[in-house]
């Protein structure tokens, strides 16, 4: 006798299927409607996202990918993680100019630790774990003539539509010919792996269309692109490296609460959509809350940090991050217009903070670092004379002193 369907296993499926549609999503090509019947079916999707091991973390920007990856996941789709350790030596091209390619040590290097950071967020253990692979495994083995049969499925006119490279002509900013080659490796990749989805942000488009098409022409497949939104202000400014804000999963809760609270307050309402697993009504009230000035910027902040630490290391090292910032940094303290300066990465901060006028001295610095007067904002206490600063931090010296250092 067939048992009926529980109408409210049938309803969470739904309502799954409708976040992962929605949920931080900017574009789901070249069909919205496509991939939610194929999702409802029933049918076993494979889905992939790449990252390319440009650098020896990984960081919250990556997160926002794989965190749509576990959705895929947890609704029992077959899911992939794709290291570019091929196409991180071929370099994804630069809007300003020609990147310098990695060797193959300095990838190999890069890589050691990626799965377990990302372990974070994905299942590799257990039934429907996720699966490694690297691009080198097809990349290295295609001939000359492979390359240039599928070189042969792209114009240069498509090329040269790609946004980086239309900046580049615009500011007579050389592109060089291996430049073109990486979105067509990189769209290799969906060929190789016969995926019926891929995920990527934003800026990603144009690589991940590439394997679209690559895909339809050699094997006559269709592949769904999601595109994600990217952690920006309301200006556009993306949290990265170059701010100093980068939030790697590498680093101690202590450091994330830190950095996540430099964020502008343009980067809230994003945060808790991308980062967090707060409910759609509640994501509306935030919003809200920050239009309508009912609530300090400063105090969401710092929910939004408890929130994304709890996410990585549990409730407890959130709270305990959290009272450690308020402790050191009291929200009364903090200056709304606290003085920021910027500084070479290295750079002494006996000298940055008498060249901003901190300290009246190199003696008198030493004396707040022997009295511990001297308090970064991930909780530490400066005790060395010579500290160098090396990413971007947030300072408070003696009572009253606050200063922010970017590093550039």
């Amino acid at each position: 006798m067939n048992k009926d369907k529980n109408p409210q296993s049938e309803q969470q499926k739904t309502r799954q299927i409708q976040t992962l549609l929605t949920r931080g999503v900017q574009e789901v090509l070249p069909s919205h409607d496509f991939l939610k019947s194929q999702l409802s079916s029933g049918k076993k999707l494979k889905i992939y996202a790449g990252v390319d091991p440009t650098g020896p973390t990984l960081h919250i920007g990556h997160a926002i990918v794989f965190r749509k990856l576990r959705q895929f996941q947890d609704l029992g789709h077959g899911v992939i993680m794709l290291v570019g350790d091929f196409t991180a030596m071929i370099g994804d091209p630069d809007k300003m100019s020609i990147r310098k390619p990695l060797t193959e040590k300095e990838v190999k290097q890069n890589l050691k630790l990626y799965t377990r950071q990302a372990s974070k967020i994905l299942r590799f253990t257990g039934p429907n774990k996720v699966k490694v692979v690297y691009n080198s495994a097809w990349l290295k083995k295609l001939t000359m003539r492979d390359v240039i049969g599928i070189s042969s499925l792209m114009t240069v006119d498509q090329m040269l539509k790609r946004d980086m490279f239309v900046k580049r002509m615009e500011q007579k900013n050389p592109i060089s010919i291996h430049e073109f080659m990486y979105p067509l490796m990189q769209g290799y990749d969906s060929v190789a792996l016969g995926v019926d989805v891929e995920i990527g942000g934003n800026d990603q488009m144009f690589n991940m269309m590439t394997g679209r098409d690559l895909l339809k022409k050699m094997k006559n497949h269709e592949k769904t692109c999601i595109t994600m939104k990217l952690l920006t202000d309301s200006e556009g400014k993306k949290m990265g490296k170059t701010e100093g804000n980068m939030v790697s999963f590498l680093d101690t809760h202590f450091e994330m609460f830190g950095k996540i609270m430099s964020w502008t307050d343009g980067m809230i309402a994003n945060g808790f959509e991308l980062c967090t697993d707060v409910e759609e009504s509640e994501l509306s009230n935030i919003r809200q809350q920050l239009k309508d000035g009912s609530v300090n910027p400063r105090d969401l902040k710092i929910r939004l940090a408890e929130e994304i630490i709890g996410g990585y290391y549990g409730q407890k090292e959130a709270k305990e991050a959290s009272e450690n910032f308020i402790k050191t940094f009291s929200n009364k303290e903090i200056p709304e217009d606290i003085k920021e300066t910027k500084a070479a990465k290295g750079e002494l901060l006996s000298a940055i903070l008498l060249k901003e006028g901190i300290v009246s001295s190199v003696g008198d610095f030493k004396r707040l670092v022997k009295e511990k007067a001297v308090h970064i904002q991930d909780g530490d206490t400066v005790s060395d004379f010579n500290y160098a600063v090396t990413d971007h931090v947030t300072l408070k010296v003696g009572k009253k002193r606050f200063i922010s250092i970017k590093v550039d």
